[in-house]
């Protein structure tokens, strides 16, 4: 499995902190990037499409798939609901010559890491009350314990997690492009942005 060119880049980083925005940005700026499209088990959401935003399964076609082999690496979060990485999404966009972005967290970062030689980035916001500011303008009625468990499980990712990561970057806020400008200065520096034709 181990890859000897450098397809994957990991962007990573807790909840709130941009890793998805980041994601998409340089997808638009570099078209030989490509989104990594994880596996689930939890229902579709509305406007949500197969393939596009996940795969999704019954928990039972879930673990079906990683019996298969068909689903390399996974976790359940605390609602039980289990994510994973698609082997026949990613080897597709690996043999199309595409470099993979893939948002993952610690465990899926380990696993790139190891197998596919993976350039590991972790977004990380200015300030644990920054993680907390925005996700209570995305669920402005999210239950105070439910918000400090989510609290939690980001200051554990920035404390114990961010340091196994090949590069930190700091997503400041209304500095996005400031942001960008950093993420793609690490792909040039690693050798991505060379292989743009």
């Amino acid at each position: 499995m181990n890859q000897p060119n450098k397809q994957v880049v990991v962007i990573s980083g807790p909840t709130g902190s941009g890793e998805s925005t980041v994601t998409k940005e340089i997808i638009a700026r570099y078209p030989n990037f490509v989104r990594l499209v994880t596996a689930t088990s939890r229902p579709k959401r509305l406007n949500e499409q197969e393939g596009v935003d996940y795969y999704f399964f019954t928990e039972g076609g879930f673990k079906g798939e990683v019996e298969k082999g068909n689903i390399i690496e996974y976790q359940s979060n605390r609602n039980g609901v289990y994510y994973g990485t698609y082997k026949p999404d990613l080897d597709k966009k690996l043999a199309n010559g595409s470099i993979v972005i893939a948002n993952t967290d610690i465990v899926g970062t380990r696993f790139y890491k190891k197998n596919y030689n993976a350039t590991t980035i972790f977004i990380a916001p200015e300030s644990l009350d920054e993680i907390k500011t925005r996700l209570l303008s995305r669920e402005p009625n999210m239950a105070p314990e439910q918000l400090a468990a989510r609290m939690a499980y980001a200051k554990r990712e920035l404390e114990e997690e961010s340091p196994f990561y090949n590069y930190n970057v700091v997503n400041r806020q209304n500095k996005l492009s400031d942001t960008i400008a950093e993420v793609e200065a690490i792909l040039k520096q690693e050798g991505f942005l060379d292989k743009m034709a």
